[in-house]
């Protein structure tokens, strides 16, 4: 009896403070989902920067990872389509399905640029809701924090509090960076640029900067040489300032473009973990701007 007094006394300590699992399906919301939870979180994040979230392979780790989580962190509109269902239908997990506390959509909380005005398969990798790839305007990774954070509290009332205290101190920060990143960024207010996929649609928005030119024919379709030398022709009449690709998609293109149109490619971590700097939200930020404003000089 003495003996199951003391097993029951150190398993109360490590019940009060269980972590919230959350999966992350993409690094941008699990670096968000641990600003907001700290060491009340256990976060598993599906995908590095160096992946293209479009196509992930639906492999039985990410099964028994979806299998243990509380809370699933999603960008939405599409992107995850052709994997995480089938996580979600594999792992079980009732928590966690749509329409569930446990699930949650970044992609619901922000206003979608780039909406198609038909759908048709034959036009690429459309999405029906819109342009999925929020996170590269900073101003959306506020409104998906306010929406995260009151998510968190929800389905972890022990910890509500302290998502809300963190959520307030990572706000204030997080504005006073934005408006850094904007005072730094005037330079690039209108400088063209070509870009490799609708990655960067929201950053370009931010930042007033002219897309003048893109190298897939399609969204999600391989370009071909000829396409490739027809952007070329087209930069001769339309010069841009650089080709910006994500650091996960295929230097091939880009780097053929950059050497006959005699600009520079900029290889952007995209999302947190995409190079040394970016290891955070913060300083993903910070190296795209300096990236992309070194190329103004």
């Amino acid at each position: 009896m003495k003996r199951l007094l003391v097993l029951f006394m150190l398993w109360l300590p490590v019940c009060a403070h269980a972590a919230l699992n959350v999966f992350a399906c993409e690094p941008e919301w699990g670096a968000l989902a641990r600003e907001l939870g700290g060491e009340d979180v256990k976060v598993y994040a599906a995908t590095t920067a160096l992946q293209d979230p479009h196509r992930i392979e639906a492999r039985p780790s990410l099964i028994a990872q979806m299998r243990r989580a509380d809370l699933v962190v999603c960008s939405g509109a599409g992107l995850e389509a052709g994997w995480l269902p089938v996580l979600l239908r594999e792992a079980g997990n009732a928590r966690v399905q749509p329409g569930r506390p446990g699930y949650f959509e970044a992609t619901r909380f922000v206003a979608l640029r780039d909406k198609p005005a038909t759908l048709d398969r034959a036009q690429g990798d459309l999405h029906a809701a819109g342009n999925p790839h929020i996170h590269t305007d900073p101003r959306n990774i506020s409104r998906v924090g306010a929406a995260l954070a009151a998510r968190m509290a929800d389905v972890d009332s022990a910890h509500a509090a302290a998502y809300q205290a963190r959520w307030h101190a990572f706000s204030a920060r997080w504005n006073t960076a934005i408006a850094g990143w904007q005072a730094r960024a005037a330079p690039l207010k209108g400088m063209p640029v070509v870009v490799q996929h609708p990655s960067f649609s929201y950053l370009l928005a931010w930042l007033g900067m002219a897309e003048v030119a893109t190298l897939e024919p399609k969204p999600g379709v391989e370009p071909s040489v000829g396409h490739l030398a027809r952007v070329a022709a087209q930069l001769q009449a339309t010069p841009a300032r650089a080709v910006l690709r994500a650091v996960y998609q295929s230097p091939r293109p880009a780097n053929w473009v950059g050497e006959r149109a005699g600009i520079p490619v900029l290889v952007l971590p995209y999302t947190v973990g995409g190079n040394a700097r970016a290891g955070d939200l913060f300083g993903l930020f910070d190296d795209t701007l300096d990236q992309l404003l070194k190329a103004t000089s």
